[in-house]
């Protein structure tokens, strides 16, 4: 879990979380993950940020699972950030 009372600066945490979510590893991953971050990452709040954070330690195959409705999403993956995130569509 992330300790909130540990956290490099906000700007520095987005910056790097934009990285991640376009270098997965999984193509498909990298499209979703990328392309919402690009289109969110300026607009999204401090909580989100850290649910986003969390949802990028999980592993890729199992995020597209959850996004495209394959796999049962876990509860603690199963946030607010998470529906927003099945709604992007990165092709339109």
């Amino acid at each position: 879990m992330i300790d909130l009372n540990d956290t490099p600066d906000m700007a520095s945490r987005r910056k790097r979380l934009l990285y991640r979510s376009n270098y997965r590893g999984f193509k498909e991953a990298d499209m979703i993950l990328g392309g919402f971050a690009k289109a969110n990452i300026d607009t999204l709040t401090d909580q989100e940020v850290f649910m986003f954070e969390d949802l990028l330690g999980a592993k890729d195959h199992d995020i597209y699972a959850w996004v495209n409705g394959t796999l049962p999403v876990p509860a603690n993956y199963d946030t607010p950030l998470l529906k927003r995130l099945r709604a992007f569509k990165p092709f339109t």
